[in-house]
């Protein structure tokens, strides 16, 4: 009978320790805050004053639309863009689920390589800022900061 019990027990275990490994990988990532990006603003890793504009117009900035999005799914955000003299820029958009902030990344990327190849010409010095720019999606946000300093935005945000 010990054996028997110590046997269920084991096999118990062994079942709850599968259980555990198949669980997708743990929590989601938290989304990136209003207040994270007002730090990174504050930070002085920008090389120009940054002029704020309403999130609503990341939709036609980064071509949203273009990512299967509706106007709808893009609920909040932060957006911050210099006043054209470089390309560095901030941009935290909050989308109404995940999907939608996963979809937004794409138009991003696309944007980022159309600014690289605008640019080349024009502006050759503000390139490497958008060859390494801070992208991320974090649950329904995204965070887009295009800065001289990729590493200082990484420690700021852990």
């Amino acid at each position: 009978m010990r054996k028997k019990m110590f046997g269920l027990t084991a096999a118990a275990v062994c079942l709850a320790m599968l259980a555990g490994c198949g669980a997708g990988g743990g929590e989601a990532a938290q989304p990136y805050t209003k207040e994270q990006a007002q730090e990174i603003l504050d930070s002085g890793i920008f090389t120009y004053t940054l002029d704020e504009y309403d999130y609503a117009m990341a939709w036609d900035i980064y071509g949203l639309e273009s990512a299967g999005l509706t106007q709808d799914q893009l609920v909040d955000g932060s957006l911050w863009n210099s006043s054209g003299a470089d390309c560095e820029q901030l941009a935290l958009l909050i989308f109404s689920d995940a999907g939608g902030a996963e979809a937004a990344v794409g138009a991003m990327e696309t944007y980022l390589q159309n600014q690289i190849d605008s640019n080349r010409d024009y502006r050759p010095a503000e390139v490497p800022k958008l060859e390494d720019p801070f992208l991320q999606q974090a649950g329904e946000s995204v965070l887009l900061v295009v800065s001289p300093d990729t590493q200082a935005v990484k420690d700021l945000l852990g």
